[in-house]
Parts: C-alpha cells; structure tokens; sequence
C-alpha cells in the first residue's frame, strides 16, 4: 500500500510562481539558498551525466547583466518595450540563478533526454525557492537565446545554452490567479 506525502501534493496542486515584478530583497543568502540548490540539482539526470550546471547570479553580477542587455539590445534594434524586458529582468530582481543546458556527447543518452533534464532542473528549482517560502520565478525572454549576450554575460560555451533564469526573493504581493489546464483536455487514457 502507498503513503501518499498529502503535504507535498497540495503543495504541488496549488504552487504558483510569483511576477518578478512583486520580487524583492531580501533574497536567500548562501545558508538559506544551499537546500534549494542542492533539492534542484536531485533532478533526473540520465546515465549520471549531470547535464546541466547553475550560476548564482547576484547584486554586481545582475547590475553588469542589466547594462548588458540594453546594449544588446539597442545592437539587436530591439522594439524599446522588449530591450526593457530584458533589463528589467536583471535589475529589478533580488538574485537569479541561471540554469545552464550543457549536453554532452553520450552513446547512452540522447541530447533531448539531457535538454529535459535541464528543464527538470528548473522546475526542481522553481519548486524548492517556492517551498522554503520564497518568491520565484522561472523566466528565459530574448536575453537567453541570444548567443552573444549568453557568451559573453555568462561565459556559456558553444554547446550550452541557457534552460532558465529562476529569480528568487521575498514576494511583496499575492501571486494573481490564472486559468490552469483542463486535465480532462490534456490527459488521454489509454488501455490498448
């Protein structure tokens, strides 16, 4: 017989991530952030090739990101509106940890099977920030896919690539609801 946790499934059932927007410091220090990290990094992690890495991306860091992303930006001729989204993103958030894709070569395990284990990271991440009772959120926008501003603002090698950028903090204001998923929608049962 099973012992469902019913603690850890509400928990699931009713998590919501908080808008960077109601983030703000204090964020968790190195103590407080050491059991996120660490519940993050119990991903699935196919054939133990622990595809992925993290980078904890503060205060000068998340200042020089900032910078970075309006001059990319304005390089890119980006729309205003969309260059402020990726300043804002750095700037206006207390600590983000960046989740970093580093596929490997395997024989054993496909390059999608590493990517989403990546993402399993993040969700991992997500999770545990909004478990120990911190405000997070799990964003990417123009910045993580534009090759030179990965390269050069986080040193990211050729084949890596960012999976997500999970902004932590005290949240400041109740999370808005949303519609979820009709599982009656989504979920197909299948017996042959």
């Amino acid at each position: 017989m099973t012992t469902p946790n019913q603690a850890a499934l509400d928990f699931l059932l009713s998590r919501r991530s908080r808008p960077i927007q109601t983030l703000a410091a204090p964020a968790p220090d190195r103590e407080a952030l050491a059991p996120i990290l660490t519940a993050a990094l119990r991903s699935p992690d196919h054939g133990k090739i622990e595809p992925w890495r993290l980078m904890v991306l503060q205060d000068g860091a998340l200042t020089r990101l900032s910078k970075l992303a309006e001059t990319r930006g304005k390089a890119l001729g980006l729309e205003p509106e969309k260059t402020a989204k990726g300043v804002d993103m750095f700037a206006q958030t207390p600590l983000c940890v960046a989740v970093i894709a580093s596929p490997e070569p395997s024989d054993k395990v496909p390059e999608i099977e590493q990517i989403l284990s990546a993402g399993a990271v993040c969700t991992a991440l997500l999770n545990a920030a909004l478990a120990a009772g911190w405000g997070a959120h799990w964003l990417t926008r123009w910045v993580s896919h534009d090759r030179t501003f990965v390269e050069e603002g986080l040193g990211l090698a050729p084949h890596e690539f960012v999976a997500g950028l999970i902004h932590i903090g005290t949240e400041t204001a109740p999370p808005p609801e949303r519609p979820r998923p009709d599982p009656a929608r989504k979920v197909a049962w299948v017996g042959e």
